[in-house]
């Protein structure tokens, strides 16, 4: 039996929405990353992109465990000597309010062409409202943990 491989043409659009509403940072954008990947489909195929857009709300209401909004710090550089920049999760979120989703689901993406193309399937919201409602998406939930329902 020959494994099947899912080809580009062969592929349809899916759109998801996720609430990021008192999510916590990591843990929301591992299994944004996989979804956009394609991880949980049976055709996956880590050489194509799958086709999936996974659209964000409520961006600006992400959560972080501990200390990190004054602990976490990102770093840039801007090519000059002498030239590094840093900024901290809380300014980075005032500044620029969803930039955190998607710094964190990037460094889950592979580092390639492929890893570029996956990140533009990504659409981050501030507010509950979305301009995609045309492709119709689907309410997506990202929580794997489920309670056990008593017998």
């Amino acid at each position: 039996m020959q494994t099947l491989s899912a080809k580009p043409a062969e592929l349809e659009e899916k759109w998801y929405v996720v609430d990021a509403k008192d999510q916590i940072l990591g843990r929301l954008a591992t299994r944004i990353a996989a979804h956009i990947r394609g991880k949980h489909l049976p055709n996956f195929t880590p050489h194509v992109n799958m086709k999936i857009y996974v659209i964000v709300i409520n961006a600006s209401e992400i959560q972080l465990t501990g200390k990190k909004w004054d602990d976490k710090i990102y770093y840039r550089h801007t090519g000059w000597p002498g030239g590094i920049r840093s900024i901290t999760a809380r300014q980075l979120q005032d500044r620029k309010p969803g930039e955190i989703i998607r710094k964190a689901v990037k460094g889950m993406l592979p580092k390639n062409k492929l890893g570029s193309a996956l990140l533009k399937n990504l659409r981050i919201e501030v507010g509950p409202e979305h301009r995609h409602a045309a492709q119709k998406p689907q309410p997506l939930d990202l929580h794997t943990r489920r309670k056990r329902e008593e017998v």
